[in-house]
């Protein structure tokens, strides 16, 4: 299997990733946030990229790209419109990483760039800025019907699926989910470890496709206690989404 090193690093509550295959040496960085935080994962694990893969333009995903193209050399695959993209990818497109196939989910909302890079064989999801811990990105470019049509791709995924997202957003997350969601045990007994987690330190990150299905109130917006909850017991899946993510925006 691929070996995965989470770091954090700023600005605060991101995490980067490093995916090392010990059999052909190659390494991908997803996303680079912050070059230095990036620099020292590598010396500490040494293990250097080969690939670098971009979710999306904000700077908090790029701004340390130069700093490790230029000491790794590494071949950065990403949406268009971005400096320093070797291979442009967008969704359907698929790529070859360490013998394995790496397939592109374009799942526009938070930015209409935004990609995903799933590896099934590996049972591998990252989801960028779109799918967090019991939560979704904010909509800076994209509708409420672009976010919810891309859940729904990544809700399709097998449940066991790993989910690598980029912020350690969970505390948050689950108080909002709790109000929305309040009679959902499976949610609650998940807030209590999320809390348990974070008091230790300890990262929420990942999660899973299963476990958000569960807990996550924007893969739920067809469950009938949520639209009962909202007065919105007849409404379309994309209804229920946009009024979630109102709700959200103003907690």
């Amino acid at each position: 299997m691929l070996k995965i090193h989470q770091f954090p690093h700023p600005p605060l509550e991101n995490y980067g990733v490093l995916l090392h295959d010990e059999l052909t040496g190659e390494t991908a960085a997803i996303d680079v946030g912050h070059g230095p935080s990036y620099m020292d994962a590598i010396k500490a694990t040494g293990w250097t990229p080969t690939q670098i893969w971009l979710t999306h333009h904000h700077h908090d995903h790029v701004t340390g790209l130069d700093e490790v193209v230029t000491a790794t050399g590494a071949t950065v695959l990403g949406p268009s419109g971005i400096a320093g993209v070797d291979r442009i990818m967008s969704g359907g497109n698929s790529f070859e990483f360490a013998g394995r196939q790496v397939d592109i989910l374009h799942t526009p909302g938070h930015t209409m760039d935004m990609l995903n890079f799933h590896i099934a064989s590996e049972g591998i999801v990252f989801t960028g800025d779109t799918l967090f811990v019991m939560g979704c990105g904010r909509l800076f470019e994209g509708t409420p019907a672009d976010m919810w049509s891309s859940l729904q791709k990544l809700m399709a995924l097998p449940e066991n699926t790993a989910v690598y997202c980029s912020h350690e957003y969970t505390l948050a997350n689950t108080q909002f989910a709790v109000s929305v969601d309040p009679d959902n045990i499976a949610l609650r007994n998940r807030a209590i470890e999320v809390e348990q987690l974070r008091e230790l330190g300890d990262p929420t990150v990942p999660t899973s496709i299963g476990a958000e299905l569960a807990t996550n109130p924007f893969f739920r917006c067809n469950d009938p206690a949520i639209r009962v909850g909202l007065g919105l017991t007849d409404a379309s899946g994309g209804a229920v989404f946009a009024e979630l993510r109102r709700l959200k925006d103003n907690f």
